[in-house]
């Protein structure tokens, strides 16, 4: 018989590096799955020391939050990578950006001060470029769904029908007009939206505005996630989720720099 191979040994985390990426251009059409997989290619490609999971099939340590949909694009995604020996982050922001894709960016990377990175993650804020539409028609039809609240709607999930509130994650909205070419018209919607369980989607409100309002965009919606992450009171906005462990970082330089040298 033969010998049983024992696994492999969890690699300790050295230090924990929470980073902002940003999905644009052709990459909007990619999946989180196709991400996941250009990730960990490029932090082969670049050497970077990430630890590994232990047992028979050993991970990468790296930890994903509240992934845009594929067809989005975003400004704010975020990940969190566990490393078995401590690098500087804004070199690993350079050295794995250029191992990417072209339109996937890591654009920030702050060691973590502690917590989870999901529990930051309370709202996101949407941009849908609707062309051929006219702000006035878009905000007329806001007008008519929101008024109906509340504002459900179903999906299928793995574990059946669910109903959704989209009235119940709404926090606000604004309607503007784009820039196109000329002859062109483009209404633009900004909204912020809490994210709950079932999230609701920006497809989702789109699809809920053409089918109980007469809005009837005649080509598809540009989407984009601008930002994500713990609701402004003060603002009605996210705020940054690495706000927290950016002042760790800081408290923690500056603490080393009134050290007196040895």
């Amino acid at each position: 018989m033969a010998k049983r191979v024992p696994p492999n040994e969890a690699q300790p985390v050295v230090q924990r590096l929470r980073c902002r990426y940003t999905k644009t251009g052709r990459m909007r059409f990619a999946s989180h799955r196709d991400f996941q997989r250009s990730l960990e290619r490029a932090i082969r490609r670049a050497d970077v020391p990430i630890a590994y999971s232990g047992g028979f099939s050993p991970r990468p340590r790296i930890s994903y939050a509240n992934a845009a949909p594929t067809g989005a694009a975003s400004h704010a995604e975020y990940i969190e990578l566990g490393l078995r020996t401590a690098v500087d982050p804004q070199l690993l922001t350079e050295v794995v950006s250029r191992a990417l894709p072209d339109g996937f960016d890591i654009v920030e990377a702050i060691p973590a001060g502690g917590g989870k990175l999901a529990d930051q993650l309370h709202v996101s804020h949407w941009q849908l470029e609707l062309f051929g539409s006219e702000p006035a028609e878009l905000d007329s039809a806001l007008a008519v769904l929101l008024a109906a609240r509340p504002v459900v709607f179903t999906r299928i999930t793995k574990s059946g029908r669910k109903d959704v509130d989209l009235s119940s994650a709404w926090v606000s909205h604004t309607v503007s007009s784009g820039s196109t070419a000329p002859g062109q018209t483009c209404a633009i919607l900004r909204v912020v939206v809490q994210h709950q369980i079932p999230a609701v989607r920006p497809d989702d409100i789109l699809s809920v505005l053409v089918e109980r309002t007469d809005l009837d965009p005649p080509t598809t919606a540009l989407i984009t996630r601008l930002a994500q992450g713990p609701l402004r009171e003060s603002s009605g906005f996210p705020g940054d989720p690495l706000a927290r462990d950016k002042d760790v970082d800081e408290q923690a330089f500056g603490s080393a720099a009134a050290d007196p040298p040895t």
